[in-house]
């Protein structure tokens, strides 16, 4: 999504005037109000402006040298510290109500001020400022003072009373923004997440090359950026076993399928091999079956048994009788 500029040239050039620029920046994707100057596709940023990012970080460049880094979605209003009287005075009051930004610039003859809503972050010279800053909707502050020359790093509450110094090199949380819950050794970075490498060729669920295993793991939490897209489970339909998605067929398929049929053939080839059983079942086999002709054969001269049966069987009755 693009973020519309607010203001244009015609109404922000008055507002300018003859101040003096705090920074510029060519980023699109931003949101910016107050005192700002939008010409040739750059917005030039005046005392008492704010920018918002977008989805991406926005580099502010800083006219006094060095640059600001603001991490997505998150909103800063800069101005120059009017407290001190001098016409020469460049230091920046910086206020971040919610999210993170990186400062990297040389730190000047006044101390910066960078506000929370909790917290006070005074940034004095000298030393070369590499300083991590991100707070959450919680009021959980995290500060990162990198570098062996890092500047002089003072937090104070207003609410509290009291001050912390943060070192060089080192990484503090103020939980809650508050000075008395303080973890002084935190193991996430304060600053913008880190860009993930993507590998287009891996598949998710694999190795730790993909958005969801490398991704910055406070980005989503503190709402520095969007969750990442899932990947839709593709749904199987009804009577479709799940096997078929699952079972590597590539492997399967390796394996030649005529081993598998032709394997009974060599058990199979040794049982006809012995000659002797089959030998007298083929030898009687023939007389079962030539009975059947002689009695197919036997119906037709049925009838003149028949006859000279009952001629012989007369005769003998008569002989009977005569013989009497």
């Amino acid at each position: 999504m693009r973020f519309l500029f607010i203001g244009s040239l015609a109404l922000a050039a008055p507002l300018l005037g003859a101040q003096q620029p705090i920074g510029r920046t060519s980023a699109t994707e931003v949101q910016v109000s107050g005192a700002v100057e939008i010409s040739h596709g750059q917005t030039t940023l005046g005392n008492g402006s704010e920018i918002t990012a977008g989805n991406q970080a926005v580099k502010i460049t800083l006219e006094r040298g060095g640059e600001l880094r603001l991490c997505s979605t998150s909103s800063v209003h800069l101005s120059k510290d009017r407290s001190i009287d001098d016409p020469a005075n460049s230091a920046l009051m910086m206020a971040l109500n919610r999210g993170a930004m990186e400062a990297n610039y040389s730190v000047g003859k006044y101390s910066d001020v960078l506000l929370t809503p909790d917290l006070r972050i005074l940034i004095s010279g000298p030393g070369q400022a590499d300083l991590s800053v991100r707070v959450n909707a919680q009021g959980d502050t995290c500060v990162d003072n990198h570098g062996a020359g890092a500047p002089y790093v003072t937090v104070s509450s207003e609410l509290e009373g009291g001050a912390y110094r943060v070192l060089p090199d080192q990484r503090v949380n103020f939980q809650h923004g508050s000075l008395h819950a303080v973890v002084d050794h935190e193991p996430e970075p304060c600053g913008c997440p880190k860009t993930p490498a993507v590998n287009v060729a891996a598949a998710p669920g694999g190795p730790s090359s993909t958005p969801a295993d490398t991704a910055f793991p406070v980005a989503q939490s503190e709402g520095l950026a969007a969750p990442p897209v899932a990947h839709p489970v593709p749904v199987v339909p009804p009577g479709e076993p799940h096997v078929q998605v699952t079972v590597p067929l590539t492997y399967e398929g390796d394996k030649p399928v005529a081993p598998a049929a032709a394997s009974p053939a060599p058990v199979a080839a040794p049982v006809p091999a012995p000659p002797p059983i089959p030998a007298p079942e083929v030898a009687s086999a023939p007389e079962v079956a030539s009975a059947p002709e002689v009695a197919s054969v036997a119906p037709a001269p049925n009838p003149p048994p028949t006859q000279r049966g009952l001629f012989h069987r007369i005769g003998h009755f008569f002989s009977k009788i005569f013989a009497k």
